[in-house]
């Protein structure tokens, strides 16, 4: 039953999904109603672009790569948690709870702050300076709990909280000594897809998908070393450097979404919980299931960020925060007795 079960949901998830992305498009200041979106694409296609109506440069310009931007840092914050929870056997870890989304945007804010105009692959300073950061702080809360507490819960836990307090910290000097150039620091701060264009879509989404491209073709190693290191070493699975090269694809999903969504928390933490329920804990069909429902989530949370207080927005980092914190509790509720 295991097997067949997610080879009926998936069709179920992308239906979803796209239902999100067309509710999204839909929805704003400025309503545009579902019967016109198909029409408002044709001109897009088929007229040039000084006969566009308004609709059809709403949805072009704006709605569109906003939502399909929302989908791909969803999945990729999503699976970047599923892999960290396989990897470190904990279904409380995730990139923002164990400050790698922390560590990320410092090396963003630091990028910006210090005008660094160094390319890598047509994306600029502030993605390598991200990854950077993401991968430092990951692997430095690991060595801590480690050193400190061995693989306890608690420790893994406490050395994450303490790692992205102290980052976001210095965050927070950077911004107040920043002064004119406080507002794109604070954007990182918040998290959201504001002012977000095609150029951010196509800059990030190659980053994204090779990201889940090496976690998912080290779907069998990844799910033999969620049952231990020696289980794995038994299926024939180099766990060290298999560890090593899943880290390192956490860390670019983290830092590539970072780089244009600012710290968005809890995805990661949530959605593999929730891909496991209607899915399975085989990391072959876990990883799509939580890249999918990363998306759907991330859009839905993007589009309430947007019309809850029209025609102001709301960070939407505000949104997964109000919907995470409780399931972090839940969590930490179900796990007492590990801790």
């Amino acid at each position: 039953m295991e097997i067949k079960k997610p080879l009926r949901v998936m069709p179920l998830l992308w239906t979803l999904l796209l239902a999100m992305l067309i509710i999204s498009m839909a929805n704003g200041a400025v309503s545009i109603p579902v019967s016109r979106i198909w029409a408002a694409l044709s001109e897009v296609i088929s007229s040039p672009r000084a006969e566009w109506s308004s609709e059809a440069t709403i949805l072009w310009r704006l709605r569109i790569p906003r939502a399909l931007l929302a989908a791909v840092v969803g999945a990729g914050l999503a699976t970047a948690g599923a892999v960290l929870q396989g990897l470190l056997r904990n279904g409380l870890a995730d990139s923002y709870v164990l400050g790698v989304s922390s560590g990320a945007s410092l090396g963003a804010a630091l990028a910006m702050l210090m005008g660094l105009r160094l390319s890598f692959f047509g994306l600029g300073s502030v993605t390598p300076a991200a990854f950077v950061g993401a991968t430092l702080t990951l692997f430095v809360v690991v060595f801590i709990a480690r050193r400190m507490t061995g693989n306890s819960t608690l420790g893994l836990l406490l050395a994450g909280i303490a790692m992205s307090s102290f980052l976001s910290a210095i965050v927070s000097l950077l911004v107040f000594f920043s002064r004119e150039r406080i507002q794109p620091i604070v954007f990182w701060t918040m998290g959201g897809f504001g002012a977000r264009s095609w150029n951010h879509l196509i800059a990030v989404a190659p980053y994204i998908f090779v990201g889940y491209s090496v976690a998912f073709l080290l779907n069998r190693q990844l799910t033999a070393i969620s049952l231990g290191d020696e289980t794995a070493h038994h299926l024939g699975v180099n766990v060290p450097s298999t560890r090593l090269v899943l880290l390192g694809a956490s860390a670019l999903l983290t830092a590539a979404a970072v780089s244009v969504s600012g710290v968005i928390g809890f995805v990661g933490l949530m959605i593999p919980h929730m891909a496991r329920m209607v899915s399975s804990h085989n990391y072959r069909r876990l990883l799509p299931a939580s890249a999918v429902l990363g998306a759907t989530f991330l859009v839905a949370a993007d589009l309430i960020a947007r019309v809850i207080v029209k025609p102001a927005e709301l960070p939407v980092g505000i949104i997964t925060a109000l919907c995470g914190g409780p399931f972090f509790i839940y969590l930490l509720s179900k796990r007492r007795r590990e801790i």
